[in-house]
């Protein structure tokens, strides 16, 4: 098998899916060296940077850069491939003795590159996927798709409320009616490792380290769910609620890591059902108006909310109706240049 000085493969990897990787891995096993070349248009939904991440998280020891290529995708057309061969060669640090593609278009690309074409997988026998396909169905292609792609494309909906209302007991019962991934509350497990137990003072830090630890633990899930749904108790708005509720004040650190970090849902427990003492609770006086506060916070933001009463039963189905239109919605990405 014919080795390689230094190899290109280039798309627009939008998204990065199981056949790029294959293409990858392809040149990546033939060349000493390897450019990975993503190149993007602005008329496009994913960022272009977020695009160039996914594939360097996949491939850190290869070289992945980016650049913006609004020409047209015209094959036929010798301007228009004098135009991408602008941007393709001035990304290139030194010249390529070899272009790794499956589509026909490798041809062209190796002569005006004065390198050797290496076709992968044809036609994509052996892995049938595109980004085509996974733009117009992200969920039946999830199998393609790499943990941080996933995480990117996986809806997060959040369950959070007062105290004893019954929002863990909600988050439980949605994953395993949606057979996914859920993320428990880290300000709970903070509350029993915490030094001083919860006689001591509580501290602005310390909520920056519960939203920031509980975002964490949320980013894993979505990168690992089985499905492009993830459902959160609480989460970084909610922290803010309750740094308000300890200290009196609400804290623009922990403030602005919600606005940074909105979900797609949020499904606010009802506090119509009788306060249970679990040992850690100690707010069963300010309950209904920590329940009001957390309707006018979730009223001054801009996620889609709902408040959900009744029963666990109850509850479980007027959930599922606002997740499946949340889920039916799709993702809209807008068709790339060309």
């Amino acid at each position: 098998m014919t080795s390689f000085r230094h190899g290109l493969v280039l798309g627009k990897f939008y998204p990065f899916h199981a056949g790029h990787e294959h293409l990858i891995c392809a040149a990546a096993a033939r060349c000493e060296q390897v450019t990975v070349q993503v190149l993007g248009s602005s008329r496009e939904s994913v960022p272009l940077q977020v695009r160039r991440d996914w594939v360097a998280e996949r491939f850190p020891m290869l070289d992945v850069v980016a650049a913006m290529d609004e020409a047209d995708v015209d094959f036929d057309s010798p301007a228009a491939w004098d135009q991408h061969m602008g941007v393709i060669e001035s990304l290139l640090k030194t010249p390529v003795d070899a272009v790794f593609t499956s589509d026909d278009y490798g041809a062209e690309l190796a002569r005006r590159l004065d390198a050797r074409w290496v076709r992968v997988d044809p036609g994509r026998a052996s892995l049938p996927t595109s980004g085509t396909a996974v733009r117009a169905d992200p969920a039946g292609c999830w199998w393609a798709l790499s943990p941080a792609v996933r995480q990117w494309f996986c809806r997060r909906v959040v369950v959070l409320g007062a105290e004893s209302t019954g929002s863990t007991t909600l988050a439980r019962a949605l994953a395993d009616h949606y057979r996914t991934r859920w993320v428990p509350e880290y300000g709970r497990t903070w509350s029993q490792i915490r030094p001083g137990g919860l006689e001591a003072p509580w501290h602005t830090a310390e909520f920056d380290l519960i939203a920031a630890e509980h975002r964490r633990e949320e980013r894993e899930a979505m990168a690992c769910a089985p499905i492009p749904l993830m459902i959160s108790d609480t989460d970084v708005l909610a922290t803010s609620i309750w740094h308000e509720r300890y200290l009196g004040r609400p804290s623009p650190s922990v403030t602005g890591q919600a606005g940074r970090w909105r979900p797609d849902l949020y499904l606010l427990t009802g506090d119509e059902i009788p306060f249970v003492q679990d040992g850690m609770r100690d707010g069963e006086h300010l309950r209904h108006d920590m329940q009001q506060r957390f309707r006018d916070v979730l009223a001054g933001q801009e996620t889609p909310w709902t408040e959900v009463r009744g029963s666990l039963r109850d509850r479980v189905r007027a959930s599922v109706e606002l997740i499946d239109a949340v889920m039916a919605e799709g993702w809209r990405l807008a068709d790339p240049l060309g």
